[in-house]
């Protein structure tokens, strides 16, 4: 990109998060990633352009720096920042404000500063050629995978039913979302085929903000409520089949829902469990009971087959283990976070020492990765601990990108390219795919308090209500499967 021959007409809108809208190059696979805030302060900007450069240069370097070296290069995209034009950003601005969705337009995008996150695009892979079919690139938020079991937990039910099932409870109950999601990330982190198919299947049936899919880096299908571009499940099915059917079934187009989205599914949990290295299966190291969270609607006693675990080189394997270095949970940090507050109310200066607001380099990372398992009342440990929490919630909050291309069987193999295919009913498809790890923000030291907040309402909204949902906020069962097709038939032979 020429950056002094910049035109918003080669660029969209392509999506936005609560701090930062994104635009997509029309033609290059490339996107700008532009910071937000509150449409009070338009007039006057919250942060000079050098601190907003500053902003988003800690963004790449935390990526580049921390969560590189615990997630694993391969998966890692950390950009680099741009300076724009600031008249190509004001019209930039003009252009995408009504493509946005309305409960997003609270805040504005940044006109003032400039500076800009250059990053590929991940729905548009570079390595498909235009005359092929489109590739599809599916985006999943998988969230927390583990139960806590720190003894600083107050509340037993931490400990047997996971967050984001307890969150999914409060955010119905408050009406934040109408219909509470079935998906459990315990199911999808358990490396179980099983439980893994469950959770994407619910992820599908109620998408909210944790499941989108792409087609030629187009989102055809995300959460209802994330606005017009949504579509039905019957326009998601026509949108699959032609990429999981061969032969003849390519051409009379007559593949059922069920084998269209069970093989969908199965391509999709083979890419999650992929591993780029020659790692083995690292069997889940968790007692048995902490392994299932007590509100997924799976039924354990399905599990016939399969071990649990998730291949040591894997995406989720990765994201798990950044996932444990919260070690105390909310409760137990909160004294530590208190400790080190207290220190820079004495010694403001200490706040560069320690840290606290970067620079996210190598020292940062040793200072997480050395810290001490005791306590020794230094507020060196206290801060290390916040640091390994910080990194822990953006493992949390991350998403995971898989890019899927149809692989032609005229096309050679390359020995550097990776393929999934389903052997199971000797049907190709095989498909080119790449995993990648996306919104990896550094999270900010001020807003452990607010954590801690959300936990105690979210905790206490569940015991409050005993688990029980409001009428009608579940979603409708059988849901995209018929009831014939809910569960797989099994027979059972008895000794007589």
């Amino acid at each position: 990109m020429e950056l002094d021959k910049m035109d918003e007409n080669d660029w969209k809108y392509h999506g936005e998060g609560n701090k930062s809208l994104v635009v997509s190059h029309i033609q290059l696979s490339r996107v700008l990633r532009l910071l937000k805030y509150p449409a009070e302060d338009s007039e006057n900007p919250p942060q000079t352009a050098e601190q907003a450069f500053r902003q988003i240069q800690n963004i790449v370097d935390f990526s580049s720096n921390v969560m590189s070296s615990l997630l694993g290069e391969k998966f890692i995209h950390s950009g680099e920042v741009v300076k724009l034009p600031l008249e190509f950003v004001r019209q930039l601005s003009i252009k995408v404000q009504h493509q946005r969705p309305v409960w997003r337009c609270d805040k504005v995008m940044d006109i003032y500063s400039g500076c800009a996150l250059c990053l590929p695009n991940l729905t548009s892979p570079p390595l498909h050629q235009p005359t092929h079919t489109p590739p599809l690139c599916i985006e999943i938020k998988p969230k927390c995978g583990f139960l806590p079991s720190s003894k600083h937990v107050s509340k037993d039910i931490k400990t047997r039913v996971c967050r984001f099932c307890m969150h999914q409870h409060y955010k119905v109950t408050t009406t934040t979302w109408k219909q509470c999601s079935l998906y459990c990330p315990l199911d999808l982190f358990s490396g179980n085929r099983q439980r893994m198919h469950f959770a994407i299947r619910h992820l599908i049936e109620e998408p909210q903000n944790n499941f989108k899919i792409f087609k030629g880096g187009q989102c055809i299908y995300s959460s209802k409520e994330g606005g017009d571009d949504s579509m039905d499940l019957n326009s998601l099915l026509n949108n699959l089949r032609p990429y999981l059917q061969s032969g003849n079934n390519r051409i009379n187009n007559h593949m059922s829902s069920k084998p269209v989205l069970n093989d969908f599914i199965q391509v999709l949990a083979n890419a999650l469990l992929s591993e780029g290295g020659d790692g083995g299966v690292v069997m889940d190291r968790q007692e048995e009971g902490r392994s299932f969270c007590e509100a997924s609607v799976f039924n354990k006693e399905r599990i016939h087959h399969g071990a649990q675990g998730l291949p040591s080189d894997s995406v989720l394997f990765r994201i798990l283990q950044t996932q444990m270095l919260d070690t105390l949970d909310i409760e137990g940090l909160y004294p530590l976070y208190r400790r080190v507050e207290q220190h820079l109310q004495d010694f403001p200066k200490e706040r560069t020492r320690l840290q606290i607001d970067g620079p996210y380099n190598e020292a940062f990372l040793e200072k997480l990765q050395k810290c001490p398992s005791e306590d020794d009342g230094s507020v060196e440990y206290a801060a290390a601990k916040v640091h390994q929490y910080r990194v822990s919630m953006t493992a949390k909050d991350c998403s995971i990108m898989v890019a899927l291309v149809p692989r032609n069987e005229e096309e050679e193999g390359d020995e550097g390219q990776r393929w999934i295919r389903d052997f199971l009913s000797s049907r190709p498809p095989a498909f080119s795919y790449s995993v990648s790890i996306l919104d990896l923000d550094p999270k900010p030291f001020d807003s452990i308090p607010r954590q801690l907040r959300l936990d105690q309402k979210i905790v206490s909204c569940y015991l409050r209500t005993g688990g029980a949902l409001p009428k009608g906020s579940l979603p409708p069962l059988p849901g995209i499967f018929t009831a014939g097709e809910n569960e797989d038939c099994r027979l059972l032979f008895h000794p007589v």
